[in-house]
């Protein structure tokens, strides 16, 4: 009997041992999906971190130059250490980790720095799942759907990944695929995100980020149904129908279901390609000659300027944000028609909806923050949740120090000083950022995201927000200010009076970007330009 048992054992042994090789050289079973793994992996990383912060700043004096040092590299070993558990534990620990990596200003520059690799680490999923999926939605085999389909993806997200496809009748899509596993496992890594953060809470009370947790359950569900996404698609496109330089792809409703989307196919390069737009002709100021230099740089500032309109109108106009604007999801093409430079804005996933009350605080804030009245800065942070942090509040929404901030924020751009010293003190407020961060209201933390991605695609393009730029903001404030008032007013007289002051603001501020444009003016190059003109050199 005994005999029989062990033959039996070993028979059932080695049927076990062969099934789970084939299945994982079939990738039909990845150890990275069992629970166990996956919660086991993030509760020893997390030790570790918290482990190494406890152990290595407790014997050094707080504030030295040796502490500050000594934090530095736990900082980044911890950032390193996170990104290890992001790219293994995969879908949303990728997702919470570039929103992470997006808070540039707001974070320690060795976090940031680390996890934006995210954001082209993102897993894959094989052609064998990708068809199970579109099988499983729309009933169908992908040859019966496509003419052709690319086996090789465009792009992979943490939740998705776009193919490019022919339909039969000749019209080319890009087809977004939910990778299978992601929608199963979301509910499951936000609960164990949650024990996480308050286990560590206990060890360090500072530590504040609860906020993170509360912003991917509400949001995640949202991401991960496409049809969603297609309506925020539609409806930004409606919205912003009057920008001529935004492209908004089509959604192809018939063939779309809360995993699949297919959209029109836009080709383009990421905003922040300059090779893409020196081989497409897209003017990038990278020649010798200055003047040259100056007027093919116009192309990259036009590039900045139109993003910036185009979120102005979005956050003090509509109150309806794209939440997401990384490099990957903001292309740009040359129109088809007029040659011109045109922005494609990509993954309507996730939009931000602010109240009016909050719409309009934000509005009065940004006014009083481009025109100097510190007074009422205060007045609408404190409304906003910022108590008494407002000078912090301030700095972090204009990534500018806080003189600058008095002496204002449109006068002169920032140094390279200055933004060292803002990242710098991201690190040493760390306490008071996190604290911040859980009182403002929820709408805001997107918007800081939002913020901090605008400024590093400036920053790719070598643009930085200027006068102009704030003076459009400001643009948009007064429109959404008086377009309130005369919401709010049954008297025509009343409504006629907002209507001239709005019109007079507005005179104002182009009077003022005038001035400034004069003021620009080089003299001797104008000469110069003139003489040339008239005197043009022999061939």
């Amino acid at each position: 009997m005994a005999r029989k048992a062990l033959k039996l054992a070993s028979w059932t042994s080695m049927a076990l041992a062969a099934s789970g090789i084939y299945l994982y050289s079939n990738k039909y079973l990845d150890p990275n999906d069992f629970g166990a793994v996956r919660v086991g992996r993030a509760v020893a990383t997390t030790a570790v971190i918290s482990y190494d912060y406890l152990t290595s700043l407790k014997s050094v004096p707080y504030g030295s130059e040796e502490y500050l040092q000594l934090r530095s590299k736990v900082h980044l070993r911890s950032a390193r250490r996170l990104c290890e558990l992001c790219c293994a534990n995969r879908g949303t620990f990728i997702k919470v980790g570039q929103h992470l990596g997006a808070l540039d200003y707001l974070l320690p520059e060795e976090y940031t720095s680390t996890l934006k690799v995210l954001h082209s680490q993102a897993p894959q999923s094989s052609m064998q799942e990708i068809r199970q999926v579109i099988r499983e939605d729309l009933g169908k085999e992908i040859h019966d759907l496509f003419q052709s389909f690319d086996d090789t993806p465009l792009g992979t997200a943490s939740l998705a990944q776009v193919h490019k496809a022919v339909l039969h009748d000749g019209r080319t899509v890009a087809v977004k695929v939910q990778h299978p596993k992601v929608r199963a496992q979301s509910s499951k890594d936000i609960l164990l995100m949650e024990v996480l953060i308050l286990a560590v809470k206990q060890l360090f009370p500072e530590f504040e980020f609860m906020w993170l947790v509360d912003e991917a359950k509400k949001n995640l569900p949202l991401e991960l149904d496409f049809l969603n996404e297609g309506r925020n698609a539609e409806k930004v496109s409606q919205m912003l129908k009057h920008f001529d330089f935004l492209k908004v792809p089509r959604i192809h409703w018939d063939l779309s279901t809360e995993r699949v989307l297919l959209m029109e196919f836009v080709d383009g390069g990421q905003v922040n390609d300059r090779d893409y737009m020196e081989r497409n002709k897209i003017d990038v100021n990278e020649t010798k000659n200055q003047r040259l230099r100056e007027r093919r740089s116009h192309g990259l500032v036009e590039i900045s300027r139109h993003l910036g309109k185009m979120y102005s109108e979005m956050i003090f106009v509509n109150g309806f944000v794209h939440c997401d604007p990384h490099p990957g999801n903001v292309l740009v093409r040359k129109h088809p028609g007029t040659g011109k430079a045109e922005i494609v804005l990509l993954d309507h996933g996730l939009y931000q909806v602010l109240t009016e009350e909050f719409r309009l605080n934000y509005c009065h804030l940004w006014q009083s923050l481009i025109w100097t009245d510190m007074k009422r800065v205060k007045e609408y942070s404190q409304r906003l949740g910022a108590g008494d942090l407002y000078p912090l509040f301030a700095c972090m929404l204009t990534a500018r120090s806080w003189n600058s901030v008095n002496r204002g924020i449109s006068q002169a751009p920032v140094t390279a000083t200055e933004d060292l010293e803002i990242r710098n003190n991201a690190a040493n407020y760390l306490p008071q950022i996190s604290q911040l961060l859980n009182h403002v209201p929820r709408q805001m933390l997107l918007i800081l995201k939002t913020n901090d991605l605008l400024r590093g695609i400036e920053a790719a393009l070598g643009t930085r927000a200027s006068a102009s730029s704030f003076l459009n903001m400001s643009r948009c404030c007064i429109r959404a200010l008086a377009e309130h008032k005369k919401k709010n007013t049954c008297s025509f007289f009343r409504r006629t009076q907002i209507s001239f002051r709005e019109a007079f603001n507005l005179w104002q501020i182009n009077l003022h970007e005038l001035i400034l444009r004069v003021k620009g003016l080089k003299l001797a190059d104008r000469v110069l330009a003139l003489i040339c003109w008239l005197f043009p050199a022999p061939l």
